[in-house]
């Protein structure tokens, strides 16, 4: 690459020039509005000179210039802008025009694994619109962290016990009559999630009969009947209580048909499943040996603290004072076991952010308990996602259903595209696929091209718009150059000694950029970078086809680069659409 020769002759020429060998060379993209290619930040460079950044840029620049890679210079306010001869953009375009994996890297058998945790539900619920931003930024992120050379395994943890689940299971012994998700005809998973909102509107009727009889409010919650039902059913699922255990059995089973089903249809995976029904118990042990070791203290009501005030935290609650786990049980217990199972280098925890604080305590807890692997944990920390009908809330009922949800976005693209001739309908199946393709493709493509820690407001059918930075255009597109590959009959040998254009020079440019982008965007946990990458190539890409003639060209050999040029720019729009979990179709 570019950077390394010149980086390599730089410091040759500062060395020689300015008499040291310590230097901080940094170089920048030139700014559209100058001329060049690239740009050394030169004023670390004058404390050796003693000169202005101008003259030292100038220097430097009239040495580089001698350099068969550099065609001009020119300094900008001590910026020294580097024009690169377009020979030496054809040579490193001809090294990767037909690398299938242009980018990435394949790990090696003795890379370590980095596991990556995603999705999480509970199973009180159906997946939610929040949890598909989860799901999709978990995802890619394996992907991309498996493209920058390292070893993923995906997993997730199910939470199936507690108090919610048995808020559920309450509401359905008290008002299900015996239905089943087969006899109702409701998928699992909203099967069990209606029965969790029923409880939640009996709870308030009853919170607000207690209010009217006198009672505070506090106290009304904690006295409701159908919530004493609850704490009693939690507690007896803890003691293994035959009917209440083959009940949560039941009915968790009902909800995995459902997630399974979801999971399947929105193209996400997982290695291997833990469930908190397993790991809180593996959790309550390791509290056990904490007390022995005096890392945790009880207190006089019999629950189990750790104080982290010395930390700029402080205290949490690990077991309650009639034995039963909290959240934070259950996370140790996990961590612990992943380890065992899959001895992790790193392990990352796609959560939203308003988990910040627990996540802090979870692995400086690991810590104290003696775990070195834990500084290696990382919070993937997201913003929530919001529609412009407001927040969403699952115990009220007003969360927007995933599958709902990619129906409608599925019914939302047969439509648009119909309205704007952009799809050839022929074959019904091939017709459901692509339309299915198009709406997932708008769908993750809208939530990852915003960067993860932000929060965001999902318009359903600003993201299915054929036009603009969206998934549906981006496919369009490549649909579009595989059109044009399709229709070229020459064979495809590129010759070293034709003349290109601005507009080439700049996406070649672009396309060598894509294995940094990839580094970049796993090393800072961000699929946006791979997303705005592939938007802003093929933008460039769809000027150069307005303004550029391909396959009618005046010369066979321009023809031939031209077509390479599209085809190396396609596969990099499939592949860095496959980072984030995105099919584009061959046709539309």
């Amino acid at each position: 690459m570019i950077e390394n020769i010149l980086t390599k002759k730089i410091a040759e020429i500062l060395d020689e020039i300015y008499g040291d060998n310590i230097y901080d060379i940094q170089f920048q993209k030139t700014r559209k509005e100058f001329e060049g290619d690239i740009t050394l930040v030169v004023f670390p460079f004058t404390r050796f000179s003693k000169k202005s950044p101008e003259i030292t840029a100038k220097e430097i620049g009239e040495r580089l210039i001698k350099l068969p890679e550099i065609k001009s210079f020119n300094v900008i306010k001590g910026f020294l802008n580097l024009e690169i001869e377009d020979r030496y953009w054809l040579s490193q375009f001809s090294k990767i025009v037909d690398q299938e994996n242009f980018g990435f890297v394949k790990a090696s058998e003795k890379t370590p694994i980095h596991l990556v945790e995603y999705s999480s539900p509970n199973t009180n619920k159906p997946i939610h619109l929040g949890h598909l931003r989860n799901n999709f930024l978990g995802y890619s992120i394996s992907e991309i962290l498996k493209a920058s050379g390292k070893k993923v395994k995906k997993v997730q943890i199910i939470n199936d016990r507690g108090i919610h689940i048995c808020k559920s299971m309450v509401a359905w012994i008290d008002y299900g009559n015996g239905d089943t998700p087969e006899s109702t005809g409701i998928k699992g998973d909203h099967f069990v999630g209606k029965y969790y909102v029923k409880f939640d509107k009996q709870y308030k009727e009853e919170i607000s009969e207690l209010i009217k009889n006198g009672l505070e409010k506090d106290e009304a919650e904690k006295n409701a009947p159908i919530f004493l039902k609850a704490q009693k059913m939690l507690l007896k699922w803890e003691n293994k209580d035959e009917y209440v255990y083959s009940l949560w059995e039941k009915m968790n089973s009902w909800v995995y048909d459902g997630f399974e089903e979801t999971y399947k249809k929105i193209g996400v995976d997982f290695d291997k499943n833990y469930y908190e029904s397993d790991t809180y118990l593996l959790g309550k042990k390791v509290i056990e040996i904490g007390l022995e070791k005096n890392v945790f203290f009880k207190k006089n009501d019999g629950s189990v603290w750790i104080d982290l005030t010395s930390d700029g935290l402080d205290e949490k609650i690990l077991l309650r004072s009639d034995g039963t786990a909290v959240y934070m049980t259950q996370d140790i217990g996990t961590a612990i076991q992943r380890h065992e199972d899959f001895g992790f280098s790193d392990m990352t925890y796609t959560v939203g952010n308003e988990q910040e604080y627990h996540f802090k305590v979870l692995f400086l807890i690991l810590e104290k308990l003696g775990y070195s692997w834990a500084k290696n944990c990382y919070h993937l920390s997201y913003g929530m996602i919001d529609l412009p009908s407001g927040k969403m809330k699952s115990r009220e009922g007003t969360v927007v259903d995933a599958d709902v949800l990619v129906d409608d976005m599925i019914e939302n693209s047969r439509k648009i595209s119909s309205e704007l001739g952009k799809v050839h309908e022929n074959d019904i199946n091939e017709s459901n696929n692509l339309h299915q393709t198009i709406a997932l493709g708008a769908l993750k493509y809208f939530i990852l091209k915003v960067d993860a820690r932000k929060r965001m407001l999902f318009n359903p059918e600003e993201s299915i718009d054929f036009n603009g930075n969206t998934g549906p255009f981006i496919q369009y597109t490549y649909a579009r150059i595989n059109s044009i590959l399709n229709k070229n009959n020459l064979e495809l040998n590129m010759s070293s000694d034709i003349i290109i254009n601005k507009k080439e020079k700049d996406l070649i440019k672009n396309i060598l950029e894509f294995p940094k982008v990839i580094q970049e965007a796993a090393k800072l946990f961000n699929p946006s970078l791979i997303a705005n990458y592939i938007f802003e190539l093929v933008k460039e890409y769809n000027s150069y086809y307005q303004s550029t003639s391909i396959l009618k060209a005046e010369a066979d050999s321009l023809v031939i680069f031209r077509v390479l040029l599209s085809k190396r720019i396609s596969t990099n729009i499939k592949y860095g659409m496959s980072l984030l979990g995105i099919d584009v179709p061959e046709r539309m």
